[in-house]
């Protein structure tokens, strides 16, 4: 095949041309793709990744929290310490000036929220997959695509920024291209769901004040609005108002970001010299299948919800994280069923999709609170969610990460498909261990504990301490197997 010698914002690695096959093409150069890039071009999996906008850095992203899963996640590919240092953490969540929540009770290496804009996320990831040689294509739309049963692989066209175009074979095609995704259409998947807010504003601004909480969260039912900081002078404010429902083109400006605090928060604090201001709606939309064939959905072009909550990004790159150990074992040919290995993403994503779905659904329309009724609900709420500690350790469990689990088989161990914590070994860390791509089993000094063949290969670790038993975990950190206590 012939392709395009060149296009500006190309980046090539792995010897991969335009026009040439590639094991794995992943459509869409967010954080979901660049961390599944990453994940199997460091497995050895050659990968290119194709990008419709052209490459460049803006300060100007939606989102702008990494919850404690998603750090952990990024602790097993060496980046979360470097990722912490770049932005600012927040160990208690006040919502409604009744709720609150203290993230320093999680059981995590990172107790916290970390506020820090999306494109410091992908910097890193990119810097990674680069490394790793992954081939990036910028200012490449994705036209169509084609697959047959009898097939092993996808056939993608593609056009570049100057009408060029080509055709692109892989065995396995990824979108991770959004919620307006062409994957998803090209499938002629359906998208179902209800638009659960309209007119939301959304501005990165300075303060002459600062806010007494780090993160400022209120609803007043004709209002609402939340202010958290950057770390760098810079706050993000996100908010809205129930007497101005507009279209997303209605131009918006920095009085009415500030009208808005003022009715949700009481002040304004300020807001001055505003580097961005957008308007945009929310849904709440879910595929009703992550996977076609060989073709398969992650991050917004799976699922979409409201913002409530931080969960967008965090979700996505875990997603990313569930699919690229399997792709990877698959494409290498070290899975011993691998049509279910990759049924498997989707019967252990899917569910999380659509709790997430539930869980930023319901802060949302408590923030959204109108009538005397739903607010004295939500009253009722942050009282119980205050008053029991199991229930709010669960909240945060699912606004985090951290409490997320996989439905195990009928007879397995209690432990089978809950997240492994970073366990001290006499080796190091386990998340630090994870950095190697592959499955962990973890058992005393002496014993070789009778675990189930994995797909790859399989780091041998011990306890540090007299604890018994054995797990064997897999790379994206969630427990596949367990024995004893």
């Amino acid at each position: 095949m012939n392709g395009k010698p060149g296009t500006e914002g190309t980046t090539r690695a792995n010897g991969t041309t335009p026009g040439d096959s590639t094991d794995v093409l992943v459509v869409g150069a967010g954080p979901a793709g660049m961390l599944l890039a990453g994940d199997l071009a460091t497995a050895g999996v050659r990968v290119t990744v194709i990008e419709r906008r052209p490459h460049e850095t803006s300060n100007m992203t939606r989102a702008f929290g990494v919850h404690a899963r998603t750090l952990e996640l990024l602790d097993a590919r060496g980046l979360a310490d470097e990722l912490v240092k770049k932005g600012r953490t927040i160990t208690g969540l006040r919502l409604f000036r009744r709720l609150s929540l203290d993230l320093s009770r999680l059981h995590s290496r990172f107790p916290f929220l970390l506020i820090t804009p999306q494109y410091e996320v992908e910097q890193l990831l990119e810097r990674r997959a680069l490394e790793a040689g992954v081939t990036f294509r910028y200012g490449t739309e994705l036209l169509g695509l084609s697959q047959s049963a009898d097939s092993d692989e996808v056939t993608a066209e593609v056009r570049d920024t100057d009408g060029t175009r080509s055709t692109l074979r892989a065995r396995y095609l990824v979108g991770t291209d959004g919620v307006r995704s062409t994957v998803r259409k090209a499938l002629d998947l359906p998208f179902p769901g209800v638009s659960v807010i309209r007119s939301i504003v959304l501005a990165d601004v300075r303060l002459t004040e600062e806010p007494e909480n780090l993160l400022s969260v209120n609803g007043t039912g004709d209002a609402f609005a939340f202010i958290a900081p950057f770390g760098d002078g810079w706050y993000r404010v996100m908010g809205w108002n129930r007497t101005r429902q507009v279209p997303d083109s209605e131009p918006v400006d920095l009085d009415e970001v500030r009208e808005i605090a003022r009715l949700a928060l009481g002040t304004d604090y300020g807001m001055h010299d505003a580097r961005w201001i957008s308007r945009f709606h929310s849904d709440e939309r879910q595929a009703p299948s992550y996977r076609s064939g060989r073709v398969f959905l992650a991050g917004d072009a799976a699922h979409v919800h409201s913002p409530a909550g931080g969960q967008g990004m965090n979700t996505g790159l875990q997603d990313a994280a569930n699919l690229s150990w399997k792709l990877a074992s698959v494409v290498r040919g070290q899975a011993p069923d691998p049509e279910a290995l990759l049924d498997s993403y989707e019967s252990e994503r899917h569910p999380v999709g659509a709790m997430v779905l539930r869980s930023s659904g319901t802060i949302v329309r408590l923030a959204m609170a109108h009538t005397p009724l739903q607010r004295a609900a939500r009253s009722l709420a942050s009282r119980f969610l205050n008053a029991v500690r199991p229930a709010s350790a669960r909240a945060m469990g699912v606004i985090s990460g951290i409490g997320i689990s996989y439905d195990a088989p009928r007879g397995a161990h209690r432990l089978t498909g809950k997240r492994a914590p970073d366990l001290e070994l006499t080796e190091g860390r386990l998340y630090e261990l994870l950095r190697e791509g592959q499955f962990v089993l973890v058992a005393p000094e002496g014993e070789t504990p009778a675990a189930p063949a994995a797909p790859g290969s399989v780091i041998r670790a011990h306890w540090a301490t007299d604890r018994r038993g054995a797990l064997l975990i897999r790379p994206d950190g969630y427990i596949a197997w367990a024995d004893g206590r």
